[in-house]
């Protein structure tokens, strides 16, 4: 096969296939005696994997996978895989408990004293598995609103303030920007309505499943290639 072969079953040009190569995503290439590439169904099923791959975890794991593999490093591969799955797990477990706070919402504002157990901006990061920059951007686009201890001037998130934290991460996780983020979380602050907050857990929920079918999809076509390999 040349690589106009291999590009044209994916509607890719000649020149990301031999990129691809040259990054170690697909085995190294024969060439002929005038420099040409020469590929074959080995070449053709490790480019149908990648692709599969890219689309369940994206570039960057998927181009570690493949590097593993050519590596002969099939621990390091597979691990990559799981850590994919643990994420996709990780996020339906905060889609649940986002879904059942929503359930729990008050008719109106939300109005909270100072409960035991407050969290720091640190401990809220740590939490959510993210920086305390991070959680700082939210605040100041207006997400969270966390209220101040009148002795130090530290912020103080109580527990709505973490709800609110764990529904913006979810949203962020899912693509949508900060402003749209911060119109839907104002909406359960105050419970004016919960219509966005709904749609964008239903897109969310069809993300998911399209991720963990793709993964479906990629797993069978990287067996197929670990197994062709000698």
């Amino acid at each position: 096969m040349r690589p106009a072969d291999l590009a044209r079953e994916h509607g890719i040009s000649t020149q990301a296939v031999r990129n691809y190569e040259r990054d170690g995503f697909l085995p190294p290439a024969e060439r002929t005696a005038s420099g040409y590439r020469v590929y074959t169904e080995v070449h053709a099923r490790a480019l149908r994997a990648f692709l599969d791959l890219v689309t369940a975890y994206g570039h960057a794991t998927a181009g570690g996978i493949m590097n593993a593999i050519h590596d002969d490093d099939l621990v390091r591969a597979l691990t990559l895989v799981d850590r994919g799955h643990e994420q996709l797990l990780r996020d339906r477990e905060t889609l649940n408990s986002v879904r059942k706070a929503i359930g729990s919402l008050p008719t109106g504002p939300v109005h909270e004293g100072h409960p035991h157990g407050v969290r720091t901006v640190g401990e809220l990061a740590h939490r959510l598995g993210v920086t305390a920059a991070t959680v700082r951007a939210w605040e100041r686009a207006g997400i969270l609103v966390p209220q101040r201890d009148p002795a130090t001037g530290y912020r103080v998130f109580r527990a709505a303030d973490v709800r609110d934290a764990e529904l913006t991460h979810l949203l962020r996780r899912g693509g949508y920007p900060l402003d749209h983020i911060a119109t839907v979380v104002t909406q359960v602050r105050t419970a004016g309505g919960t219509e966005s907050l709904a749609e964008a857990l239903e897109t969310w929920q069809d993300r998911l499943t399209a991720r963990g079918l793709a993964m479906l999809d990629a797993a069978a076509r990287l067996g197929e290639y670990v197994r062709l390999r000698p």
